[in-house]
């Protein structure tokens, strides 16, 4: 309610206006704001771009858990990573997928596998499953195009994005990366010389893949340092086919051995992956983007390696080693899951510390979405944690009580030799279940005390087994997780006769 003018002192009506009108003005710019801010905040536009970080996400291909410098390695070399790690946390407990392409869309995606489909690379007959009592769930080899990728959520928040490398998650029209949320996208993977590129992109002639997809980076980061970017760099290297450049093989020949690490061709592909590593970082010093980028390095899956251990092929199958942990890529044992994960945040990150919460590939995307400053969506599963409050604090907790596995395939080694049957495992603290589809058998370690899987508890701790297989049982059932299915006997009987034939006949033609 407004006074009578003459009753306040003021001598006429447009003396009051000119009082109010400063304060009216004030009022409406306050109430423009707001709703500019509210509006901004639900369709996940940072009003502010300064006020937000770049990302960049470097993920290597097979490298495995011991395959750093930092990591423990005395024969491989990685100075650009050693380094990152010291200005950043090592996370020592985060797991990935046992392959590539689950990882991959469980990233991209922020779903576990039962919600996307995707849980090996290609189709369930790339291994003889037909002689094993399960039939394998069906895979779904391209992420489903109603999934929104971690690149839309960031370009929606204002972000200009971009993705260089292995995208492995559909290649074609609709589903390449370009048509998923990335501004750029160039897609190639398979040989690390004389490559094929998506879309076709010249380079020069010898040029090494990891050379080709760092200039890209590079270049990104250079046309781009204006405004807030994700730059998604997912190498082919350190993937068979084993294949680097000469004068770095050399430097490796001459080295001796240590702990399972000896291939020299191996070693001088990660020197190579460590170049890029140290590149990408150089670019973003040189443009003072450095105390402003979140920068994380990891690894898809284990390393190829640890298989010897298991009785698994020839000792000459292994490329590397994963010890202490056990097994390797395509096995759910630690060594084929559990995977460097350092992290870079300048002014957030204690530099050189260390975090042992388990974490898993989901936590990624929300984790993003909070640097990012965005809101996920609400109609959008996502299975994963921030890992923020970690990253703030490495002494921190997260509010979940486990992470979990799912895998109702195969994945084989050689003939009737088998990297991993159907299994599903919970991971909650130190205590890992895991439970083979096959029989129905459990195995349960305390990882905090073997590392390795050395000591199966489940049998001596059969309630503890019990309360980590009912919350393992429960999850599925609340994510709808499929189960693999009966093998009809006379189908499993016909398949191991003619793998027999085929074995036989093999035999018989070697001298």
């Amino acid at each position: 309610m407004i006074a009578n003018a003459s009753s306040v002192g003021y001598d006429t009506r447009s003396d009051l206006l000119r009082l109010l009108l400063p304060r009216i003005t004030t009022l409406t710019f306050s109430i423009v704001a707001v709703t500019l801010s509210v509006n901004s905040a639900k369709i996940g536009i940072c009003a502010d771009s300064w006020s937000v970080p770049n990302i960049v996400l470097i993920l290597a291909d097979d490298l495995g858990w011991a395959d750093l410098g930092v990591q423990g390695s005395k024969y491989y070399e990685t100075p650009s990573i050693d380094r990152l790690a010291a200005q950043g946390m090592r996370l020592t407990s985060f797991h990935n997928c046992q392959n590539c392409t689950p990882t991959r869309a469980a990233l991209i995606s922020g779903q576990y596998a039962p919600r996307t489909g995707v849980y090996t690379v290609g189709g369930i007959n790339r291994f003889a499953w037909q002689t094993r009592p399960l039939r394998p769930v069906d895979n779904v080899v391209d992420l489903p195009l109603d999934k929104i990728t971690i690149a839309q959520a960031l370009k929606t928040a204002g972000y200009t994005t971009a993705m260089f490398g292995k995208w492995h998650i559909g290649q074609q029209g609709e589903y390449h990366p370009s048509q998923r949320g990335f501004d750029e996208a160039i897609v190639s993977m398979g040989k690390h010389f004389d490559f094929a590129t998506s879309p076709q992109t010249e380079y020069p002639a010898g040029q090494y893949l990891a050379d080709f997809l760092t200039d890209r980076a590079v270049d990104f980061i250079e046309r781009h340092q204006d405004r807030p970017f994700f730059l998604y760099l997912p190498h082919f290297a350190v993937h068979t086919p084993l294949d680097a450049k000469p004068e770095r093989i050399d430097r490796f020949r001459a080295k001796p051995s240590v702990d399972g690490h000896r291939n020299p061709t191996y070693a001088a592909m990660i020197a190579s992956l460590d170049d890029s590593v140290g590149r990408v970082l150089a670019a973003l010093d040189a443009r003072k983007l450095a105390d402003r980028t979140v920068v994380i390095f990891s690894s898809d899956n284990g390393g190829v390696g640890g298989y010897a251990r298991e009785g698994l092929g020839k000792e000459n199958n292994d490329i590397t080693d994963n010890a202490p942990l056990r097994s390797g890529k395509g096995s759910l044992y630690e060594g084929g899951t559990r995977v460097p994960f350092l992290v870079r945040w300048p002014g957030v990150i204690q530099p050189g510390s260390t975090c042992d919460v388990p974490a898993i590939h989901v936590d990624v995307y929300p984790t993003l979405l909070e640097i990012a400053g965005a809101q996920p969506s609400t109609d959008y599963a996502l299975d994963g944690e921030s890992l923020v409050p970690l990253l703030r604090n490495a002494g921190g907790e997260l509010k979940r009580e486990a992470i979990y596995q799912h895998f109702p395939g195969y994945l084989g080694m050689g003939q009737d030799q088998w990297r991993t049957t159907p299994v599903g495992l919970i991971h909650a603290g130190p205590w890992k279940l895991m439970e083979f589809f096959e029989d129905g058998r459990l195995e349960l370690y305390n990882l905090r005390d073997d590392l390795g899987e050395t000591r199966n508890l489940a049998t001596d701790m059969p309630e503890k087994a019990a309360e980590l297989h009912a919350k393992l049982v429960a999850w599925r059932q609340a994510i709808g997780a499929p189960m693999p299915t009966p093998n009809p006997g006379d189908m499993q009987s016909a398949a191991k006769a003619k793998v027999g034939k085929k074995a036989k006949a093999k035999a018989g033609r070697q001298p």
